[in-house]
């Protein structure tokens, strides 16, 4: 099973993060880095399956594969320094997918 963890919305204090799209803008930054083979034609106009937006408990989030530091270490360390520089709450865990729900 993957390795991975969670940069959650909400501010070590409890405070929710703002702006309310920074999920959406961070994995838009990270769509280029991704596995070999799984880029395709489009891969411009998709997420990361690296790092990519989710909600958790209704709180936006972010969920990064640590595959990411092995592929490309600089953009691993940006998305925790991101975590870190907007003091975000950072979980480490494994997201599971509801039946049903697409990814």
């Amino acid at each position: 099973m993957a390795s991975e963890f969670f940069i959650l919305g909400l501010t070590t204090d409890g405070k929710q993060f703002r702006p309310s799209d920074w999920a959406d803008r961070l994995c838009g930054v990270m769509s280029c880095f991704r596995p070999a083979g799984t880029g395709g034609r489009n891969a411009h106009l998709q997420y990361s399956p690296l790092v990519r937006p989710t909600m958790i408990n209704g709180v936006k989030a972010v969920v990064v594969d640590e595959t990411l530091k092995d592929i490309e270490p600089m953009a691993y360390h940006f998305v925790k320094q991101f975590a870190v520089d907007n003091k975000l709450q950072v979980v480490d865990a494994c997201y599971v997918p509801a039946p049903g729900d697409k990814q």
